[in-house]
This record gives C-alpha cells, structure tokens and sequence, in this order.
C-alpha cells in the first residue's frame, strides 16, 4: 500500500500569561527525514515515515515518525515554537490530518502585554498591592508587581498545595533581588509571603506536627534566602485536641518558638481567620493568647484581614465602628503587632462566619469601610494587600464570559484598586466623584450580595426545622443495623459547622 503523508495545519493561539513560557519549555529542534532500517532480531523491517507540519506562516519542518503500530494511536508532535500538536495514526499506520488552531502572537501583543496596568505611585504613604503569581519562579512576583502599579506584594514561596517541593532556584535566588533593587522595593518591609494552606502547626499528632513543622520551617529559610522578613500563616484548627482551644494554641505556640530559634529575622505573622467554631484566630483573644506564649515577642506579629474580621464580628463600616475595632485590637492583641493587612471587601454578611473575599466597595463592608483604612495613620508603611476577585463583571454585576462560555480574568482590576484606594487618601466622602464611585461599585455587587444573603438565609431556616423537627436515623454499631433512636438535631448541627469550617477554608485565597 502507497504511504500517504497528512499535513497537520497550525495555527499558534493568543498567551494570557504575564510572562513567556521560561527557556528550554518549548523544543526547537526540527528531526530530518529517515531511511528504512531492518530489526534483525524481530525478523521485520522497521520504517521511519515522514510528516510535514504547516504553520500559518507556510514553514515546512519535517518530522521522523516512530515505526508503525496497527490499530489507533494518539500521539504528540512537538515543533519549534508550538507545543503539543497531537495527530492520530490509523490502522494502516497512515497519519490523519488533525487541525489544531493557535494564534501566533504579533511583536505589537507582546509590547502591549508587557506594558504596566498603571504607573507605581512613587513617595505615597501608603504601601499598596496584591498578591500576584510567582508561577516560574519567585522571581517573577516582582515583575507581577509591577506590572499592576504595586508599592507591595504577596506570593507563595512554593506550591502551597502539596508538601514536597523543589528548593529556590540558584537563578530564581539572584533574580528576585536584582528584581526587588532595579525596580526598588524593599523586600524586608514590603513583600509579604502567604503560608501553605496544608500547614496547621496547631495539630498535635507526631506524625502531622513533624510534616507541618518541616514545611513551615523551609518556608522561613526560603525568606531568609530571599530577604524577605514577614510571613503570613493562618493559626490552625483545634479538632485534633477535641476543640480544647488553650491546649491548641500552646501547641501552636511550641511550633513557633521551635521555628523562631532554627532561624534569625523573619517576623511570622498570625492571621486573623473568619469561620469561628474550631478555627483558631477568629477571635483577637486567639491572637493574644498565641503571642503571650511566644518567647521572643519581636519574631511575632498580627496580619489583620478585613475580609475575615467583619465575617468574625468586627465592624469597619462607620466611622465609629472602625474606630472600636481598631480600638478593642490595640487593647487586646496591641497595634504595635499589627505589621501587615489583608485588603478585601466580603460577599458575606456581617458577623457570618464565611470567608468570601469581593472587590473593593462591592461587598458588605462598603467603599465607606475603605476609607475609613486608608485613612488611618497607624496603618501607614503596613503593606496592605488585595486578595480579591479578579472576575470581570459589567455594571450590573453580571460575570462577563468568553465565546467559549469561559469567565474572563482581569487582571487590571487590582492595578484599578490600587488607585482606587490610593485616592481615597484625604477624599471627603460626601464629594460627588466618591458618592458616584459608591453608588457603581455597590451596584456592580448587588447580585453577589443578594445571593449570598439568600444562601445564608435558607441554611438558617434549615438549621432551625432541623433542630424543631427530630428526625429518625438508622445507627450502625459493628457493622450491623441498630434500632431506630430519636435525634435531637445537635450532633448533625456540629458536624454541619466542622463542614463548614473547612469549605471556608476553601474559599480562602
């Protein structure tokens, strides 16, 4: 049978990325054409084939294929500046055309793609950012800085879902400082690095103490690596003790005292948390409590989250209920440990125990709650940080989506809240340009907000039938059916409540 050559057509599609694929992802070598060679030991011939690859700029680059396999396989063929190109080979060997559209991206995209969201704000007295992606390495986190006009910025020092993880790259080591002193930002006061999410230094089992502990540790070394001085965790849960909150928090305290003698300048810094029941630092007595345990007091410190603060019961909405929250931290926990914030709006209501982060002045805390912060002295030279949405909505709050159904990412969100927040500054709020700004944020949130007051709503009133409504379950002791017994409710409303804690971490970002 006469060999049939199948033309595979190509075109490269559009990058979101900040930043190009690293060096060395993409293969660019071509493979010349074959001959026909003979497997002696199998007693049959091999046959090396040909496949040639158009690319919408008509380049020719051909191809050896591996020998023949009868029956249906995928396979994938990589050319220079395009990846994974896959074909299929049918039974008979021969190669069918298989289109794979992608989109080249044009000298002007790139340009354009690099160019700042918005102009750094040089000499303010705020030192505002977000936390941006260090996807390829640390190093990139500053470039993502920049690149949205940030005074300040948060990363993950490593994949802050698993618990194995390379060590710093030598090169990602050298480039996070040049980067930090081209573009002037001072490492040690400024970037603030966020923790695992696994990590609950709070648990007392050996076996999960010892994996958190080492995981929290390399995190520290890596800031020692890298300069930087403050680090952001989240406290933990106390379930491993039974819900004994005191004997949590010694345990987590031990953990840190350990963590702070192994290394010499990082200031870990407690966050506050939002879900209540086992979750630790969902009060400003947790907070306290943990570092009246710490041994050194200067390697310790609070990362207050306004998002979590107003689902955990403290108001930032008024004037006067800023100003006796901000009071009742300086008499609990102390201003002087508050050296870093978390800036979000909450999808939430208040006092609702659910950590749903929204964009500035979208939420339930309000653009009043916001300049109220920016506004207040002893928040000056914290780096402030945004963990909010970066999903498009129009006016009405409706989620923008692609042709492909896709919810579209925007990126200059933050870059907009930045100068949102920066102009705050000063800003009387009974101006026509912030009540205009007030009024379009708030609606743009409406519908999230209506969602969530429902959802809410509904799982009161279910938690209130339950509990009026005893029901009948079956009871299965050594694996057999038992007798029906009568259930008060109470047992099901604690195990809805750990669920709940752990989809609010979830929604942490």
């Amino acid at each position: 049978m006469a060999r049939k050559k199948a033309v595979v057509k190509v075109e490269v599609a559009e990058d979101s990325d900040l930043s190009p694929p690293p060096a060395g992802l993409l293969k660019e070598e071509s493979v010349v054409n074959g001959a026909v060679d003979e497997d002696k030991s199998a007693g049959r011939k091999k046959r090396k084939r040909t496949t040639k690859v158009e690319t919408k700029d008509e380049e020719v680059i051909e191809e050896d294929v591996k020998p023949i396999v009868k029956g249906k396989k995928r396979r994938k063929v990589e050319v220079k500046g395009i990846e994974n190109v896959a074909a299929e080979e049918g039974d008979e060997g021969d190669v069918v055309e298989k289109k794979v559209k992608r989109k080249r991206k044009t000298k002007e995209e790139k340009e354009a793609e690099a160019m700042p969201l918005a102009v750094r704000t040089v000499g303010h007295k705020l030192y505002i950012g977000a936390h941006v992606s260090s996807a390829g390495g640390v190093h990139n986190s500053v470039v993502n800085s920049v690149h949205i006009g940030a005074n300040a910025f948060a990363l993950f020092l490593k994949s802050q879902r698993k618990w194995a993880n390379p060590p710093l790259a030598a090169e990602a080591l050298t480039t996070f400082h040049g980067n930090c002193k081209s573009h002037l930002y001072d490492q040690a006061k400024h970037v603030v690095p966020h923790g695992s999410y696994l990590v609950n230094l709070a648990h007392i089992d050996k076996t999960r103490t010892e994996q958190a502990y080492d995981s929290f540790l390399d995190d520290l070394q890596r800031c020692e690596k890298l300069g930087i001085r403050l680090y952001n965790f989240h406290p933990g849960v106390a379930n491993s003790t039974g819900g004994d909150r005191q004997a949590a928090i010694a345990h987590l305290a031990s953990n840190l005292n350990r963590a702070h003698k192994a290394t010499s300048t990082v200031v870990t810094l407690l966050e506050n948390m939002a879900a209540g029941g086992n979750v630790l630092g969902s009060t400003f007595e947790d907070l306290r409590d943990t570092i009246a345990l710490i041994d050194d007091k200067g390697r310790v410190g609070v990362c207050l989250d306004t998002c979590h603060a107003f689902a955990a019961g403290y108001d930032f909405r008024t004037p006067e209920a800023f100003k006796a929250t901000v009071d009742k931290f300086d008499a609990t926990v102390g201003i002087k440990y508050l050296r870093a914030m978390h800036i979000n709006d909450s999808k939430a209501p208040f006092d609702s125990h659910r950590d749903l982060h929204a964009n500035v002045g979208t939420g339930f805390l309000g653009l009043r709650a916001f300049h109220n912060i920016v506004n207040e002295p002893r928040f000056q030279g914290l780096p402030l940080i945004l963990e909010t949405p970066l999903e498009s909505r129009d006016e009405n709050g409706a989620l923008l989506k692609d042709e492909k159904g896709k919810e579209i990412e925007d990126k200059g969100i933050w870059a907009r809240e930045i100068k949102l927040l920066e102009s705050m500054v000063g800003m009387d709020t009974e101006s026509e340009d912030f009540l205009k700004q007030e009024r379009a944020l708030a609606k743009r949130g409406e519908p999230e907000r209506k969602r969530l007051t429902d959802q809410i709503e509904k799982k009161r009133e279910k938690g209130e039938k339950k509990a009026k409504s005893p029901r009948k379950r079956q009871v299965v002791a050594n694996g057999k059916k038992g007798k029906k017994v009568e259930s008060s409710g109470e047992n099901d409303e604690a195990a809805d409540a750990s669920l709940g804690e752990l989809s609010n971490e979830d929604d942490e970002v």
